[in-house]
């Protein structure tokens, strides 16, 4: 099924870096499960007309960035049901207090690789016309004869040969800024969880990415994300803290 194969896109996403952190989940009423799936700590949930299953996307999370979770919805009713990233909440508890931790949606995601992509297009622009500089000038020289005479020359086949090179780099350099643009909108197109209208039955899921938690001063981190599905709320109470603690 598509949710769980979510996860091995991870990988290429920045928030999917290992380092640090590990989650466990609590089950918070009779209708929770806290079990583990392939290694990994996950709840699974369940409402009047649906269940949601939870994740960590990867086995550790980058200290201090964005927690991503893989979350899976079935609907188990005989209607259709509406799942909205906007009715989506997290909360964190520190001190006493509640403090609302953003969800970094699709729509968000993809703005960010554009904009990463505007910043990879310029660094290739720069180098691509250092290299063309450098390859202008490849062709001229300069010698000293015994005599103690110094003179400078050019050679048009020593500047084909580096314009040559030159232009096969750049095109490289530019092809694989492309190419990687191309695959991480298509790997956040299939991976990120988005809105979804849920027919009788169906399954469907995706990542989720949450803003980072406010650090605790390397103490454990306490959270609960709100799934809302139809007119089901699923709470899940989310424990973060450093690996092996």
């Amino acid at each position: 099924m598509r949710i769980f194969v979510i996860a091995s896109a991870c990988a290429t996403l920045a928030g999917c870096m290992t380092a640090g952190e590990t989650v466990s989940f609590k089950a918070s009423n009779p209708q929770q499960q806290a079990l583990m799936r392939d290694g990994q700590p996950a709840l699974v949930s369940r409402q009047k007309s649906s269940l949601v299953l939870v994740r960590p996307a990867s086995r550790q999370l980058q200290a201090n960035g964005r927690p991503v979770f893989v979350v899976g919805i079935n609907n188990l009713s005989r209607q259709r049901v509406e799942f909205r990233v906007g009715q989506v909440e997290a909360i964190q508890h520190a001190a006493g207090s509640d403090f609302e931790m953003k969800i970094v949606t699709y729509e968000m995601l993809v703005q960010e690789e554009k904009n990463r992509q505007v910043a990879a297009a310029l660094l290739t622009g720069v180098a691509a016309g250092a290299n063309a500089y450098s390859a202008a000038r490849a062709g001229y020289g300069g010698y000293t004869t015994p005599s103690g005479r110094t003179g400078t020359f050019y050679s048009p086949t020593a500047a084909a040969i580096a314009q040559g090179n030159a232009a096969a780099q750049n095109d490289a350099m530019i092809s694989a800024t492309i190419e990687t643009g191309q695959r991480n909108m298509a790997v956040l197109d299939q991976a990120v969880i988005k809105d979804n209208t849920l027919l009788p039955g169906e399954w469907y899921g995706g990542q989720l990415h949450l803003a980072p938690p406010t650090d605790q001063g390397g103490a454990q981190k306490s959270y609960t994300i709100i799934v809302t599905v139809g007119s089901d709320r699923h709470t899940i109470d989310v424990a973060q803290g450093p690996a092996g603690a």
